[in-house]
């Protein structure tokens, strides 16, 4: 029986997005993203996946080329002051979520910030990764970010 839990698009969907994360150690970061964050184990590993809200986390070790990417090797971030990408969580209540996952060893860059449109903040996982929290608020009414003006 297959499981349903597992990232797996229908015929009928034909596409499902999830997101991957190289990471250090995955035992690390599925209790992170589980435990933490309050995702679904769904697969311990090989690769590791967790359900996370409407999406799946899939986390695997660094490593080297393979056949089906040659010359490309995956790796952690080294950087913790340089972001190519994040993973952006939408939340209902800012406030609440920005508690409760501190309380479970979450640590914030900031506490969450009012930007009118949203307000926000950002936390890494254990590798280093960036995640944005947002509350949309403003922008609920109208109020957005102006162009040019998304990192003030």
């Amino acid at each position: 029986m297959a499981n349903q839990s597992f990232p797996a698009p229908t015929a009928e969907q034909g596409l499902l997005v999830a997101h991957f994360l190289t990471v250090r150690d995955v035992a690390r970061a599925r209790h992170f993203y589980s435990e933490v964050l309050g995702g679904e184990i769904v697969l311990a590993e090989n690769p590791c996946t967790v359900r996370l809200a409407n999406t799946w986390i899939i986390m695997n070790p660094c490593g080297g080329p393979t056949p089906d990417k040659p010359g490309i090797s995956l790796a952690a971030p080294t950087d913790p002051d340089t972001a190519s990408a994040f993973l952006n969580l939408r939340v209902a209540d800012i406030q609440a979520r920005y508690d409760e996952w501190r309380g479970r060893g979450a640590e914030f860059v900031t506490e969450p910030l009012d930007r009118g449109a949203e307000i926000r903040c950002y936390l890494r996982d254990p590798d280093g990764y960036l995640i944005e929290v947002g509350q949309a608020t403003g922008m609920l009414h109208g109020h957005y970010v102006e162009a040019g003006n998304s990192e003030k």
